[in-house]
């Protein structure tokens, strides 16, 4: 059984900023795609398309779950993917890249991916898909999936660059943009 998805949703969910334990939890494999995570996954699109961003996991909207939302096209265009239970099945390469996040507002950080990523998942008609990429997608999908097992990005930095976002974090907290 899935965890408990309300009935009823809002057409945007609140962001969960950092700090909210469900971010720090790893989220539980979808049992079966039924009505309540189908309901959901248009309002992950919209709430993620308002903020605006490229990826969003469901514990981000406070539904501790493996599922996860991506679209990495540019403006004017649109490549939807909707993942449950997605798994890294292969990686390659290193890159530092600068990297935001809806749970952090403001805030950017350089953080180390693997340069390609082979990812399975299955889709919302219950479909078993694999995506290769590189580039920003690959970046998009490892952070999602980070989200997934309770990892923020954050918590991939040295202790001096970690100790300087938690500072701009509390600065951003004292002036009213957390």
């Amino acid at each position: 059984m899935n965890e408990p998805i309300p009935k009823s949703l809002p057409a945007l969910l609140p962001i969960r900023k950092y700090g909210d334990p469900v971010l720090v939890r790893k989220a539980k494999p979808i049992q079966r795609i039924d009505e309540s995570v189908l309901r959901l996954i248009p309002v992950m699109f919209n709430t993620m398309y308002a903020e605006p961003g490229i990826g969003l996991a469901a514990p981000q909207v406070g539904v501790s779950l493996r599922l996860m939302v991506v679209d990495v096209a540019p403006e004017g265009k649109s490549q939807p993917l909707a993942l449950i239970n997605p798994k890294i099945d292969e990686r390659k390469g290193r890159i530092q890249s600068e990297e935001g996040c809806l749970s952090f507002p403001g805030i950017q950080v350089t953080v180390p991916r693997a340069a390609w990523v082979k990812v399975s998942a299955v889709n919302e008609k219950g479909l078993p898909v694999t995506i290769e990429a590189d580039g920003l997608l690959s970046r998009c999908l490892q952070h999602e999936l980070d989200h997934l097992n309770g990892v923020v990005m954050i918590d991939l930095l040295s202790l001096p660059r970690r100790v300087t976002a938690l500072w701009e974090i509390r600065k951003r907290k004292k002036a009213g943009l957390w």
